[in-house]
């Protein structure tokens, strides 16, 4: 204190001032029983802080807005540059990256290119021999039995390779033989033992060429097959020489040995119609 001052300006003594504590403030602050604080006002949650915020923003926004309207150019050059180049880069990156790169986009159109479709290859058709019926059509006056010993001959001469004449020489004598018919002997009764169509009374001859057993034809059995008669008689026609520069008659002569030489010929036209029917 100043010692010019009156005792009643001088302070008062300091005395340290107490706080009226109030009860149920005291238990809200002490321990688990302390109250949460009210909540404070915001300045955006009053009304009036809101329209200052909200003014404010449009301001900006008309602001950005009229610089932008005036250069439009210069605002979107600058990111379209930057999206390009940063695309680029990406580009590069992934392929320095990747060791199966794929083939770059190609836009450009394709134009298939034509491919020539091979020209079909020609099949050569290989012309079919018409197969023969087992009993062939008669011809020549013959009927079908006759027809059929005919073609059994024919059938045989091929086999053996023998030329066609062979067939004309041997049809036309089974013709003057035996009419083209197997035929047994009246002589032979053991040849009816054997299938047959009809019967001779010439000696012991049997068979389509009337062949006899005692002269080394063979055996009965075996003359009385038509395929086998046929056999024997072309083997004996090719044993005579020249035979193919001979007559029909003389070619049927020398193997026959006929009492009747000339009667040969009158069956080679016919024989002739017959073979080429076969053949």
């Amino acid at each position: 204190m100043h010692p010019d001052d009156s005792p009643e300006q001088q302070p008062a003594e300091k005395r340290p001032a107490r706080r009226t504590i109030d009860p149920a403030s005291a238990e809200r602050r002490i321990g688990r029983h302390r109250a949460l604080e009210p909540p404070r006002r915001r300045m955006l949650a009053s009304t009036p802080g809101r329209i200052v915020v909200a003014t404010g923003v449009t301001c900006c926004l008309g602001l950005i807005g009229f610089v932008g309207a005036e250069q439009p150019d210069q605002r979107h050059e600058p990111v379209r540059q930057l999206m390009t180049d940063r695309a680029a880069d990406a580009a590069v990156d992934r392929a320095t990256r990747d060791y199966e790169r794929p083939a770059a986009p190609h836009t450009a159109p394709v134009t298939p290119i034509p491919v020539a479709t091979p020209s079909p290859v020609p099949t050569k058709k290989v012309a079919k021999k018409p197969v023969r019926p087992k009993h062939p059509r008669p011809v020549a006056g013959l009927d079908q039995r006759q027809m059929d010993n005919a073609k059994v001959i024919v059938d045989v001469g091929r086999a053996m390779k023998m030329p066609r004449r062979a067939f004309v020489v041997a049809i036309a004598t089974a013709m003057q033989e035996s009419d083209l018919y197997n035929l047994a002997s009246d002589v032979l009764p053991e040849s009816f033992d054997y299938p047959h169509q009809g019967s001779g009374s010439d000696h012991d001859s049997v068979g389509l060429f009337q062949q006899r057993p005692s002269s080394g034809w063979g055996t009965v059995a075996q003359i009385m097959n038509p395929a086998y008669a046929a056999r024997a008689f072309f083997s004996a026609l090719n044993e005579v020489p020249r035979w193919a520069d001979m007559s029909v008659t003389q070619a049927a002569q020398a193997v026959q040995v006929s009492a009747f030489p000339d009667a040969y010929a009158q069956h080679e036209d016919r024989a002739t119609t017959v073979v080429a029917a076969l053949v």
